[in-house]
């Protein structure tokens, strides 16, 4: 009898394979068709019918949309912080992490829908408390020691104010994600980004920060050329 209930208990505690990867598929169909699209316009049939299933056996795994955005944001913002600890391992020095970040992010951009933090701010505050919290919390500690690193490294000036610099940039990244902001511009998101951050980076940069800019400049400039 004691194994049986232990077998049982196992059973509850650790789901089968096939469920398990229902629910990611799941939630993968819904983070892609959100990036593409925006969180508004998708909706549970869309995902069903483009994941070929249907909507009861979503509502087997997430109860109503809200759950299924506040786990794509989950994983969006898990995948977010790993790649930024990965760029920072990774980074020779200051500048460098920097360009490792941009490469990220126009990765990350280039099929977002800007629409994305409107809708989540609007109608899921539950997600969007998680993004908000990445936000000033991870993203700010994250170019918290960039900017200290690279003051170090004497690549960034000595005189900058860290906290300042660090709000203003996070602010920043999100700008383009604006109504307002996107309606007069024509560029990706991709594009806005990295013009926002190059800018922000010749603006900390010192005489021997400056000479990283230009020689990772070219760098990329010359892989893009062998393309």
């Amino acid at each position: 009898m004691e194994t049986l209930v232990t077998l049982k208990v196992s059973l509850v505690l650790h789901p089968t394979m096939t469920e398990t990867d229902t629910k990611a598929r799941i939630q993968k169909g819904a983070h892609d068709l959100v990036m593409q699209y925006g969180i508004r316009s998708v909706s549970m049939d869309d995902i069903a019918n483009n994941l070929g299933m249907s909507k009861k056996t979503i509502y087997q795994y997430f109860k109503d949309k809200d759950e299924l955005v506040e786990a794509v944001v989950d994983e969006v913002i898990t995948t977010n912080q790993y790649a930024c600890k990965k760029d920072i391992d990774n980074s020779e020095n200051a500048v460098h992490e920097i360009f490792l970040v941009m490469e990220m992010m126009a990765e990350m951009f280039k099929t977002m829908n800007p629409s994305i933090l409107h809708d989540m701010q609007k109608y899921h505050p539950a997600a969007f408390s998680k993004f908000k919290k990445h936000k000033n919390e991870f993203l700010y500690n994250v170019c918290t020691q960039n900017l200290l690193r690279g003051v170090q490294e004497e690549l960034y000036r000595p005189e900058i104010s860290v906290d300042i610099l660090c709000r203003y940039r996070v602010e920043t990244m999100f700008i383009p994600f604006h109504p307002e902001f996107q309606q007069s511009l024509k560029q990706s998101l991709a594009k806005i980004e990295e013009e926002i951050l190059m800018h922000f980076l010749f603006g900390l940069v010192s005489q021997k920060g400056y000479k990283l800019i230009i020689k990772y400049r070219e760098q990329i400039e010359k892989e893009s050329a062998k393309k």
